[in-house]
């Protein structure tokens, strides 16, 4: 099989979607290395350490159609994909091509989740609208949908009412980075460079509302932890908001937030840690809670939703507005080393669910029935 991927993510995207296209093609590349694989993208750019493959080549616009990539990438990409002779087009980020169905390839998107359908408080109006149009559209032209988790399915059959025979799940992993021990002398450097306190809680992902950081720090206070915090994310407003009430409660210097993590860096950052949390409101899968099992660190994450997916029987689960319950959670792993020792060996149990030999197995599965 000839398969493409709308690699746009992959190129130019440091966090999730960019993530999860990365280790989408590269693990494919690795154990299926009998097909062909063929990245779309406006341009190339910061691949984020990915290296393309043999079995892998690049197509980007030509003539005058370089000089409007986006427009190309979203709407006049059927012919590029019909010359390269894919069997398979892959959307990997919630949307195909408004043309593909004039492309001659079947056509499979991964949808990771609809929260602004679910939550349209957190978007802006026009935000709404235009992923509604792009999303729906590219899920009602697909031959086949990915949904990332039994919840996204779920969304798309309530909220969009999409067939749900016309829908696989296929779950998402991590970078294979997390699952192997860092050196200690490793661990001294990153420590070094990013300045971290000998002993703290780690969170990872965009500091914004959804993710709700603030439950943390009000537990930290409240509880009168003596611990430090540690963010890693992409600076918002959010984010100022949390370190004014962290100052105000004499918490200034204990909540460090670091919006310039380089990714060779997280696997350290994490295995240094004392606790994971990741309280989020909602989400469509959470890789960073696969990242912290793999990497050996006790997880605190929210009950409900989707998150028992992603953490099965490895994680404490707490109510996401009660700061209490999460101060109590976090005594529980910070100063009783039998239940961290016990979270941590189920962690890696249970993270083995999705190494990359199943990934890999499940996305063949799907690209093969439409063949």
């Amino acid at each position: 099989m000839n398969i493409g991927f709308d690699a746009k993510r992959l190129f130019f995207n440091g966090s999730g979607l960019g993530n999860y296209s990365r280790s989408t093609v590269s693990l494919l590349a690795k154990h299926a290395p009998e097909n062909r694989y063929t990245l779309f993208t406006p341009k190339e750019g910061n691949r984020y350490g990915f290296e393309i493959p043999d079995n892998m080549g690049v197509i980007t616009p030509q003539g005058i159609r370089a000089a409007s990539g986006s427009l190309w990438r979203s709407y006049a990409m059927a012919r590029a994909i019909r010359l390269s002779g894919v069997d398979i087009y892959h959307g990997l980020s919630n949307e195909l091509p408004a043309d593909i169905v004039r492309s001659g390839a079947r056509s499979v998107v991964t949808m990771h989740d609809i929260i602004f359908v679910h939550h349209p408080e957190l978007y802006k109006p026009v935000d709404r609208w235009l992923y509604t149009r792009k999303y729906l559209r590219s899920c009602r032209n697909a031959d086949r949908i990915i949904a990332i988790s039994q919840q996204t399915a779920g969304d798309l059959i309530n909220y969009w009412h999409i067939p749900q025979e016309k829908i696989d799940i296929v779950y998402q992993g991590c970078n294979p980075a997390f699952e192997h021990a860092v050196s200690d002398k490793r661990r001294r450097e990153v420590a070094d460079i990013y300045k971290l306190p000998s002993r703290y809680i780690l969170s990872v992902g965009t500091i914004e509302e959804r993710k709700n950081l603030m439950l943390t720090v009000r537990a930290m206070v409240e509880g009168a932890l003596d611990i430090d915090l540690v963010a890693c994310g992409r600076h918002t407003r959010y984010a100022d908001s949390v370190m004014e009430y962290a100052a105000r409660n004499g918490l200034g210097s204990r909540v460090r937030m670091l919006h310039s993590v380089t990714f060779a860096d997280l696997p350290a950052i994490y295995q240094m840690a004392s606790a994971f949390v990741y309280p989020s409101f909602y989400e469509g899968f959470g890789i960073p809670i696969l990242e912290a099992l793999n990497s050996g660190v006790p997880v605190i994450t929210s009950r409900g939703g989707v998150f028992p997916e992603t953490g099965g029987d490895a994680c404490i689960y707490i109510d996401p507005n009660d700061s209490e319950e999460m101060a109590d959670a976090l005594r529980r792993i910070l100063y009783n080393g039998t239940v961290a020792a016990d979270m941590v060996a189920r962690g890696y149990a249970y993270a083995r669910n999705f190494r990359e030999p199943v990934i890999a197995a499940n996305l063949t599965s799907v690209y093969k029935s439409l063949l």
